[in-house]
């Protein structure tokens, strides 16, 4: 589904982001790791063509991302707070989402019933304007936001920042049955490594923009990366 070459990104005259070749196929759930300053935002803002690398490409569905916008169709992304549009409440955003999608207020009504465990309570009829919630609870709204218009791709940085551990839990949940439901093909970066090994079948290792280690996940890596990140 996506495919990687040559992928060149720097600032300042230190390269970000060197990436010779990676391949991601269509249903797998990746987990982006490493310290920061790896080059994990950076990677993923070019696969949403919110920068441009200085040399190579990004090619989704075989279509350069920074040449088309079909991948805009079927993909979906939450970053950070600047995804959202904090004026609003939840209601407002969700709504205007759901019409960039063809649905009408009751029809989103409908879809945020299935997220009414992984809100907690915390989110609808709060009366709260989206920059009035903790970091945690916009990440909900960013997410369940992103996955309205079911997406067949997912890209979330620090998905699992700032929330409290039922809602983590909640999250894992709620990416594996994606997965199984909607061979969703998902793209997260994280510093936890309990989850990305917990939730990613394939682990992707970056270091100062290079990719170290690309394996899939097993009983022991945890421990491996655990290994890694104590030398």
């Amino acid at each position: 589904m996506i495919e990687v070459k040559n992928l060149i990104k720097s600032y300042g005259g230190r390269t970000v982001v060197d990436i010779d070749r990676l391949n991601i196929r269509a249903g797998e759930t990746i987990g982006l790791v490493g310290n920061n300053g790896a080059g994990k935002t950076t990677f993923f803002r070019m696969l949403l063509d919110l920068i441009r690398p200085d040399g190579g490409e990004i090619l989704s569905k075989d279509i350069n991302v920074a040449k088309s916008t079909q991948w805009k169709d079927y993909t979906a992304s939450y970053l950070d707070e600047g995804f959202l549009i904090d004026y609003l409440t939840p209601e407002e955003y969700f709504i205007f989402i759901g019409s960039l999608n063809g649905l009408s207020a009751a029809h989103v009504g409908d879809y945020l019933k299935q997220y009414e465990e992984f809100f907690n309570g915390e989110i609808i009829n709060r009366g709260k304007y989206i920059r009035d919630f903790s970091k945690g609870n916009q990440n909900k709204v960013g997410i369940a936001a992103a996955l309205m218009q079911k997406p067949e791709l997912l890209v979330l940085d620090e998905p699992f920042a700032n929330l409290d551990p039922t809602t983590q839990i909640r999250l894992k949940s709620l990416i594996k049955t994606l997965k199984n439901t909607q061979r969703l093909t998902t793209l997260i970066s994280s510093h936890d490594l309990n989850h990305v090994t917990d939730v990613c079948d394939r682990i992707i290792l970056l270091e100062k923009g290079k990719v170290i280690k690309d394996f899939h996940t097993d009983e022991n890596s945890l421990k491996e990366l655990e290994a890694y990140f104590s030398e």
